[in-house]
């Protein structure tokens, strides 16, 4: 079948070697900080809208921001869909800039009808990255003859992650209004590393101690998404659809550990238990569809960042405890539009059945960096779905492209300005599983 050679595809994606595709697609020094920076987990269709998603319904996609959407799913057909991202982009400065590019795997999700009104879904995305290096310079004084200053490198590199796997289910028991929620298993690790060099003039030097740390965590958790959704008949061609989310916040599985080592075999180990939490989010937006050709979407979200803990060294390295105030509450905002110049009616030229995409977003920092709030970020998107053309899936499965432009814009001069360019590409596959074949 079809299907099965879709489904190894995306298995293979997710298989490939990480010389084609970067494990934590990220080149952020932001990431140094928390859990790292969180990922997007829009779906390629969403993607170029700005990733709204929450009063977002259809039965041709998989939405797994809001689960109370896999009650639309079409009742014949089994949907897949896999995306992946090329980054490339700048950091600076004081002056300064550098490139950095990578590519990742963004989803790899799936769903079906199991029964009227009922839809379930399930796949894997990111949910956030690790994955940096740089380095600072100190001038310590001179050698004893007093010919050669003596400078102190420090190198800093991050990576890890974390990943969710998820299941879920989307029910409509009544009139318009649909339910649904995701269970998932969040889970990975992290590897921060600070090595100490000492240089007399150029030459690297072994006459001094130097000093490293490596803090590193193993992490495991449970994650829970509820979702609702009520779409409003407003008149015959124009449907106003409100759709509202909740994660449940927790404590996470696992310990944090701050190991500091010298180049002459000294050690010593702190564990903070338990050191980081997930938080509570909240979500709502609206939709607005007209004829089927034009909808328009927003969504606001608010990630309760603030009363979660995470670990954090004392100021001579001395101690490594959790606590909370180390987050700020984050905000996302997001609206999009999508375009199908026929609609519901049956189109007569290919371009007619392109679907054409453009969003924004912005959204405030969850992390503070060395006491100071992390930067806000602004993004913008344009996007199409293309069909494919073949005479059993004509019209049913879309490759969906986009463009996003992303700024991460410092509170403070002397932090770090990120902009990002990407090129986001998926297919959605949309088979007939269930048809029913009759023979004459």
């Amino acid at each position: 079948m079809n299907i099965l050679r879709h489904i190894l595809l995306g298995i293979g994606l997710v298989a490939l070697p990480p010389a084609s595709v970067a494990q934590n697609g990220n080149n952020s020094s932001y990431s140094r900080f928390g859990l790292g920076t969180m990922a997007d987990q829009s779906q390629t269709f969403n993607r170029g809208m700005g990733g709204v998603a929450l009063g977002l319904r259809s039965g041709d996609r998989v939405n797994i921001l809001n689960p109370a959407s896999y009650s639309a799913i079409d009742s014949l057909t089994f949907l897949f869909d896999v995306g992946m991202s090329a980054q490339f982009g700048t950091q600076s400065m004081g002056g300064k800039s550098a490139s950095v590019r990578n590519a990742s795997l963004t989803n790899v999700n799936a769903g079906f009808r199991v029964a009227k009104g009922v839809g379930v879904s399930f796949g894997f995305v990111p949910y956030t990255s690790i994955g940096y290096s740089f380095e600072s310079e100190g001038y310590v004084g001179d050698t004893y003859t007093g010919t050669k200053p003596i400078t102190s490198k420090s190198y800093y590199t991050g990576n890890g992650g974390l990943h969710q796997l998820y299941i879920g289910a989307g029910w409509n028991p009544f009139a318009n209004l649909s339910i649904g929620a995701n269970i998932s298993y969040v889970w990975g690790d992290y590897q921060h590393y600070i090595t100490q060099s000492f240089y007399e003039g150029s030459t690297i030097t072994n006459d001094y101690s130097n000093q490293n740390i490596l803090y590193s965590a193993d992490l495991s958790s449970y994650k829970l998404d509820l979702g609702l959704q009520y779409p409003i008949r407003i008149s015959k061609d124009d449907q106003l659809t409100l759709g509202l989310t909740y994660s449940l916040g927790h404590t996470m599985n696992g310990d944090a550990s701050q190991l500091r080592y010298t180049s002459t075999g000294d050690s010593t180990e702190i564990i903070a238990p338990k050191a980081f939490d997930m938080p509570h989010t909240f979500g709502a937006g609206l939709a607005w569809n007209h004829k089927g050709k034009l909808k328009i979407a927003a969504d606001a979200n608010i990630e309760k960042w603030a009363d979660c803990k995470a670990p954090i060294a004392g100021k001579s390295n001395d101690s490594y405890t959790s606590t909370t105030g180390n987050y700020l509450d984050r905000t996302r905002i997001a609206v999009g539009a999508e375009f199908l110049p026929r609609g519901n009616q049956k189109a007569s030229k290919y371009w007619e059945t392109v679907y054409y995409r453009v969003g924004l977003n912005y959204s405030t920092p969850y992390l503070k960096v060395n006491g100071q709030d992390g930067p806000n970020e602004i993004g913008a998107s344009i996007g199409a779905g293309i069909p494919l053309s073949s005479k059993r899936m004509s019209g049913r499965s879309f490759i969906n492209v986009s463009a996003e432009w992303k700024h991460r814009r410092p509170s403070a001069s002397n932090m770090i300005k990120e902009n990002y360019f990407m090129i986001n590409l998926g297919v959605t596959f949309n088979e007939d599983w269930f048809s029913q074949w009759k023979i004459n």
